[in-house]
This record gives structure tokens, C-alpha cells and sequence, in this order.
């Protein structure tokens, strides 16, 4: 019986070879190639696992987390080696810092690197501002409000507060237009904005001179060309 789209065995050609026979070659499956990687091979997943090696199991107590965290950290050192080390941290942080306040460009922050900024601030050192007397100013302006609590005081001091800020805001505008235009005709190939180097002087000139950071490195009254 011959069922359909099916082939029956037994109604098959007698010249066809068999494909069971042992003379016949069955084909092989081709191999997929791969393709060559690019720079380094990503590696599988078991040779990272081996790479890093087995994962240790999280702790069970809190006697465990300490032990851990004990191994973690090393051979424990006496009393006179924690001393030195300390001491050793705290020579290394002053060193640093000191060569920070120096103007070492390599210590300094990301703000005040590179030689525009150094000029910007010899010339906010070089010349009296009056915006280092707003932070003394508001200071003793505050405490005069709270020692003579009266009306007829705090009507003085509000108005004096807003004409101190004007000042502050004028002197800082004149300040920013003398550093800009003075970078500009010594650094012809300055990129930064004007807004920025005015807005770094001001704040500059706002802090008090021993408060300042770095060092100041020019005498007031010093010529800066």
C-alpha cells in the first residue's frame, strides 16, 4: 500500500543505489567557518571564569565578614608602623598641598591650570579690590543687625546691604573687562570665553588675599604686563 507523499521502501527503483549500503558515502555536514576576529579575540565564558577565578561565597555571619575583611586588608601592623605610615600620609598631603599653593601647575585644580589663569590671578593680586571688603563688610553689617535689634537699625542696614552688592557687582564688571582685555594682548590664541576669566576674578578678588588659593605670587602694586 502506497500511503501519500510518502515513499514507499519496497516501490523504490532497483537501480537506485541504497543509501544504507557500506559502499555508499554519506556526505559530511559542512563546517561553519569563522570568521577572523578583530584585534584581540573576545574570550569565551569558561576561560574568563578560569581567568578570574572562582567567585568566594558571600558570608554567613558577621564574624565571617570581619575575618574576611581582615585577609582583605592584609597583615595587620603594629602600633609604631600605623604611626609612621600616618605620619608618611600626612609629610606626602602637606608636600602636595604646598606645592598646590605655590602655583605648581601640575598640583594646581583643573580651574586654575594653565598660564592664562596664572596671569589672571597675578593681575587680580596686583591691584586693591574693593571685592575683598564685601565679605568683611556683610560680616559686620550681620552682626551689628543682631547686637542692636531695632527697627531703626535694620531700616539702615537693608539699604546699605543693597548699595554694598551694587558696588561689589561694578567693581567686578570693570575688573572683568581689564582681566579679558589685558589675556587678549598677551595671549592672542586665548579660547576661553570672556565670561569665565571675568567670573574667575571676581571670585578671586572676593576672597581675602591670605584666604587665597594658590599663594599670591606678585606684591600689590606690582606692575603686571
Amino acid at each position: 500500500m502506497k500511503l501519500l507523499g510518502r515513499r514507499n521502501d519496497d516501490a523504490r527503483d532497483p537501480d537506485e543505489p541504497d543509501s544504507t549500503d557500506a559502499g555508499t558515502e554519506i556526505a559530511a555536514p559542512v563546517e561553519r567557518t569563522a570568521t577572523a576576529p578583530k584585534g584581540k579575540p573576545t574570550p569565551k565564558r569558561s576561560e574568563a571564569a578560569r581567568r578570574r577565578g572562582p567567585v568566594a561565597p558571600a558570608p554567613m555571619t558577621s564574624a565571617e565578614a570581619r575575618k574576611r575583611r581582615k585577609e582583605l586588608r592584609g597583615p595587620k601592623l603594629s602600633r609604631e608602623e600605623r604611626k609612621a605610615e600616618r605620619a608618611e600620609r600626612r609629610a606626602e598631603m602637606g608636600e602636595r598641598r604646598e606645592r598646590m599653593m605655590a602655583g605648581e601647575d601640575a598640583y594646581l585644580l583643573p580651574r586654575d591650570r594653565g598660564p592664562v589663569r596664572r596671569y589672571v590671578r597675578d593681575i587680580v593680586d596686583a591691584r586693591r579690590n574693593l571685592l575683598g571688603l564685601f565679605m568683611p563688610a556683610a560680616l559686620g553689617m550681620i552682626f551689628i543687625m543682631l547686637a542692636v535689634p531695632s527697627v531703626e537699625v535694620q531700616a539702615l542696614i537693608s539699604p546699605a546691604m543693597l548699595v554694598l552688592v551694587l558696588i561689589m557687582v561694578v567693581d567686578g564688571f570693570f575688573l572683568g573687562r581689564k582681566v579679558n582685555r589685558m589675556a587678549d594682548a598677551k595671549f592672542p590664541d586665548n579660547t576661553e570665553t570672556g565670561w569665565k576669566l571675568g567670573f574667575y576674578a571676581a571670585s578671586r578678588a572676593s576672597q581675602l588675599r591670605r584666604m587665597r588659593a594658590p599663594r599670591p605670587q606678585v606684591e600689590r602694586g606690582t606692575p603686571v604686563a
